[in-house]
């Protein structure tokens, strides 16, 4: 299996383990919390369809990666992902990040630039800054935070299970938009981390990325779901939008945190699309928000999946 060194603990290497599919222009994605790169399995079927080479790896402390005791901050993670990009030579690569995997993408872009990128997704964002402070009242209060590190410390299986059915909204989308199967699959290779890594982690959620915003200049897209139980709409993608230079926010009305599985077909539609504009609308010199409109708040998600429906 394919691994690249990115760090040492005492006397053994840290390896990320990486899977690299297809052809043509380079799109590295980037899993959230507390998942591995398969939790891409629908996207990649759909890249590697579209001739794009796909690229995932499992973030240190997850997945099959190295589970180090230290690292569990959005530095080292950059650190990480540039040498993912430097050991396999990508350039013009599309980043993009599901939750968690959103940090990776917007802090490279705020500290190394675009030299490599040509554009970033954003699926449920964790930006621009989560916690509540007093130059940031739309966030979250920092107790939460310390409840859910609590709840890792005490039953990290049984907090794992309440995660899982706030990701997916399992109250109303279990048996429909998500099997039983593939939360149990999820909760399989969640509860394999790193308990340290698992732990840690959550503080990284807290980091303010709101200085790397205005450092961005490639085009952004962001899709994520209005009924978002882990990262709230409102906190996060609904006025990320207006951070960005050259963004368009997709809203999916009525669905969850883990879009990726529950609302593949809509990601998948957008995220093609918007990865065809590179030629033609570079070509014309328009940017992204200039080539396709903003739909009206929620129009998306009904559209979608009436034609899911249908097809």
């Amino acid at each position: 299996m394919p691994y690249i060194k990115v760090d040492k603990e005492n006397s053994a290497d840290v390896k990320l383990y990486y899977e690299d599919h297809g052809s043509g222009q380079p799109v590295v994605l980037i899993h959230g919390f507390p998942m591995s790169g398969d939790a891409w399995e629908k996207q990649k079927l759909a890249l590697v369809g579209a001739g794009y080479r796909t690229i995932t790896y499992d973030r240190r402390g997850f997945g099959k990666s190295d589970k180090p005791a230290f690292g569990y901050d959005y530095d080292t993670f950059v650190n990480d992902l540039e040498r993912v990009l430097d050991e396999l030579d990508l350039k013009n690569v599309v980043l993009m990040g599901h939750s968690m995997g959103t940090g990776e993408v917007t802090h490279y872009l705020g500290t190394r630039g675009r030299a490599r990128v040509a554009r970033a997704v954003l699926i449920s964002p964790l930006q621009p800054f989560l916690l509540k402070t007093e130059d940031n009242p739309e966030g979250v209060d920092r107790s939460v935070f310390d409840e859910i590190q609590g709840a890792i410390l005490a039953d990290r299986p049984e907090y794992l299970t309440r995660f899982f059915d706030a990701f997916y909204n399992l109250d109303e989308n279990l048996g429909g938009l998500v099997s039983q199967q593939v939360v149990n699959a999820n909760w399989n290779v969640a509860v394999e981390a790193s308990p340290k890594g698992t732990h840690d982690c959550v503080d990284s959620w807290l980091t303010d990325f709101r200085p790397d915003l205005p450092k961005i200049d490639v085009p952004v897209l962001i899709v994520q779901g209005n009924a978002d139980q882990i990262l709230p709409y409102e906190v996060t993608g609904g006025r990320l939008q207006h951070m960005l230079k050259d963004c368009r926010l997709v809203t999916l009305a009525g669905a969850p945190h883990g879009i990726p599985w529950t609302h593949a077909a809509e990601i998948n539609r957008e995220v093609l699309a918007f990865l065809a504009e590179e030629a033609e609308g570079e070509q014309a010199g328009q940017p992204v928000s200039a080539r396709r409109p903003e739909p009206a708040f929620g129009e998306t998600l009904e559209a979608d999946t009436q034609e899911v429906e249908e097809e």
